[in-house]
């Protein structure tokens, strides 16, 4: 992975890029790799990052990803939008 890291390193500096992109560019991709593999759970990709939920927030924000494709499908629907629970006389007496 060294070697890997060398050659991308030495491509990046051969074609230009100044080290803030190559910084940022690494970020968003680092970040956005691990939240996919936590289903965009921010607290759970903080966690294994080894930074506070809330810093990885600002990051997110700081680095304007649009994390809405990593998150997890199974989310709840807001309280106002579930369908309230039938209720079955029967049982209640």
């Amino acid at each position: 992975m060294k070697d890997q890291l060398e050659a991308l390193v030495q491509q990046m500096h051969k074609s230009g890029i100044l080290y803030s992109e190559a910084v940022r560019e690494f970020k968003k991709r680092f970040l956005l790799t691990v939240l996919e593999q936590n289903g965009g759970n921010q607290c759970r990709a903080a966690r294994e990052l080894g930074m506070h939920r809330n810093t990885l927030s600002r990051t997110i924000a700081e680095l304007k990803l649009d994390i809405r494709s990593v998150r997890g499908m199974g989310r709840r629907p807001p309280r106002a939008e579930r369908p309230l629970p039938a209720f079955d006389k029967k049982a209640a007496r």
